[in-house]
């Protein structure tokens, strides 16, 4: 373990390890909203913030369920389970879907338990009105699993900052990301101590 008791991969590094959990599983907004997310995260004081992609992870999870039998959906899990907890903090990339989660997201996060436990997690939400009804039922399940949220939230709106162009987020929005990821690097460091 490092100084500040992040579980790093390494044990070199006193920075704690995060990730970045997109819950979309289909189209491109995805790929640009998680590649955005860990460029801010790379000017922060964040150790190798890795992007996961969902869709794939949920993908193999429906496969291996649907024809590969226990072995495989076990095998499967695990994988996740161990990418999970290698991590000291998530960032949670959510769409809101009628007004709550994602479906394969939520899955993927169940399909683990102790692996979340103590982890910290922040929100950047879009959605019709900024994903912000997920990211209330987001707080909920992870508290369930005894995560750490932080406050500040960046919350999208798919009628003014997506379009036929892409993605153009409003002005600010880089500075909302940033506080997200201060808050996320202390509150991580706080328990980072605390589970030592």
């Amino acid at each position: 373990m490092s100084a500040v008791g992040s579980r790093c991969c390494n044990g070199h590094d006193n920075r704690n390890h995060h990730r970045i959990d997109s819950g979309r599983t289909r189209g491109r907004r995805r790929r640009t909203l998680g590649g955005r997310a860990r460029r801010a995260a790379h000017r922060h004081p964040v150790r190798d913030p890795r992007p996961q992609d969902l869709r794939r992870t949920a993908a193999d999870r429906c496969r291996a369920t649907c024809d590969g039998g226990p072995a495989v959906r076990l095998r499967q899990v695990r994988r996740w389970g161990q990418a999970v907890d290698a991590c000291d903090g998530f960032i949670f990339v959510t769409p809101e879907y009628n007004h709550g989660v994602p479906g394969a997201f939520k899955n993927a996060v169940d399909s683990l338990g102790p692996e979340w436990f103590g982890k910290t997690v922040g929100f950047v939400s879009y959605g019709a009105d900024g994903g912000v009804r997920a990211v209330e039922q987001w707080r909920q399940i992870v508290a369930n699993m005894q995560m750490f949220d932080v406050r500040a939230q960046v919350a999208l709106s798919l009628f003014s900052e997506f379009g036929p162009g892409g993605f153009t987020p409003a002005g600010r929005r880089p500075g909302e990301l940033s506080v997200l990821l201060d808050q996320l690097i202390t509150l991580t460091e706080l328990h980072g101590r605390s589970r030592v």
